[in-house]
């Protein structure tokens, strides 16, 4: 007979170690902050580059050249009234170096291109800024670069540089320190009906000013008003509302009060225990944060569900049988089948974390936490609620059977 691993000796302890995660996310809350993203604070949030000019591009004919930039390479369209349409394409698997673009660049009438960086710097590492026309002019197109070895930028210089114009500016480094990378995100406080435009033009005076006209690269930028964030905020908060009382009452329906009721709690401590997470990790909190947050409310009740089948089979087998050592033989029965769940799931998740950047990454962090916390959660805080609310019930948590009524019994006499 396979061994039963007593789950419930751990009930109290692990009850009291959720308690005081779950408090230190409520400290970090009230004294950090949560790391709004643009979708829940309004605002703006600019992606910038600190980087200096890696060659220019200039157009003195009489048509309208554009140029773009993609993951394969730089492309030109001309266009104009006396001509037909032309498109040049410059792969960087053709055009490796910025030197070797450059001199392939006379194929385009009129373009000309001034280096200022080394000829063997490669192609596909240059950059540009994302607010500027990609319509060629006498005036110079920048494309940006950042060197080898070039000195790094603290956050606190930035910050320095907004604290006249913008004093609660909220600055984050991304990237490795050599990109020069930084997440400015500026507050919208709804009294400016010109906020997008006056924070972005400000932004990019205070910046120009301290690191120089031709050193600042715009990679992104998102604005959301006062008016749609408190929307999305309230629609979100409801969304998860709505989600744990349908929960309960399937589970209701399904079990007993007290087994949806502990469903409940634990699917609403995961959701927590990720909040916690993501408050201390400084992860943006957004509209995907969201999305992963009732990834893991679905996975987790799922796993919560399927446990609590097994223990209302074992109560019916078992009638006379502790609750508490119900709970133990379930979890036992089921313990290989949660690892195995868990895992191949898990695996599929790490890929992403390895394999992807940006949002999906992060969105991938908080799922591998949400499913860690929920496979913890159905051990530890369903069975501990069940086995609790057992202490105060008259069947001490046995199972009892309705009784059903008897059947009428006929004679078949004729009276």
């Amino acid at each position: 007979m396979k061994k039963v691993i007593k789950f419930s000796a751990l009930f109290l302890p692990c009850a009291i170690f959720s308690t005081v995660v779950i408090a230190t996310g409520i400290f970090g809350i009230v004294t950090r902050g949560i790391n709004y993203g643009i979708d829940f604070q309004a605002g703006l949030i600019e992606q910038i580059r600190i980087a200096p000019t890696a060659f220019t591009l200039k157009y003195s004919g009489i048509q309208t050249v554009t140029v773009s930039q993609s993951s394969t390479g730089i492309t030109f369209v001309q266009t104009g009234v006396s001509s037909d349409n032309q498109t040049y394409k410059f792969p960087y698997a053709q055009y490796p170096t910025v030197g070797e673009f450059a001199a392939a660049l006379s194929a385009v009438a009129d373009v000309s291109a001034e280096v200022a960086c080394p000829a063997d710097t490669a192609l596909k590492s240059v950059f540009v800024n994302a607010e500027a026309s990609t319509k060629l002019s006498a005036d110079p197109y920048r494309f940006h670069y950042a060197p080898s070895g070039i000195e790094t930028i603290e956050v606190a210089k930035v910050r320095a540089a907004l604290a006249e114009n913008f004093s609660d500016a909220s600055v984050l480094a991304t990237g490795k320190p050599a990109e020069r990378a930084f997440q400015i995100r500026l507050a919208d406080n709804g009294k400016d009906q010109n906020a997008s435009l006056n924070l972005r033009t400000g932004l990019a005076t205070a910046l120009k000013a301290a690191f120089g006209e031709d050193n600042v690269a715009i990679i992104s930028t998102d604005f959301v008003g006062s008016a749609f964030s408190k929307s999305l905020a309230r629609q979100a908060l409801i969304l998860v509302a709505v989600t744990l009382l349908l929960i309960l009452v399937y589970c209701m329906f399904r079990f007993r009060w007290d087994f949806a009721v502990g469903g409940v709690l634990a699917i609403a401590h995961d959701a927590l225990i990720m909040i916690t997470f993501i408050v201390w990790s400084r992860m943006q909190f957004n509209s995907l944060t969201i999305a992963a947050i009732l990834t893991i409310l679905g996975y987790s009740i799922n796993d919560t569900v399927v446990i609590f089948d097994r223990i209302r089979e074992n109560m019916r087998f078992n009638p006379d049988m502790n609750i508490t050592d119900v709970l133990n033989q379930s979890q036992t029965d089921m313990l290989g089948r949660t690892i195995i769940t868990t895992i191949t799931t898990m695996l599929c998740v790490l890929s992403l974390v390895i394999f992807t950047t940006g949002d999906i990454h992060a969105f991938s962090i908080a799922l591998l936490v949400g499913m860690t916390s929920g496979v913890y959660s159905t051990v530890y805080i369903a069975s501990a609620f069940i086995s609790f609310v057992s202490l105060f019930r008259k069947d001490h948590g046995k199972y009892v059977e309705k009784a059903k009524p008897a059947k009428a019994v006929t004679s078949g006499e004729v009276v």
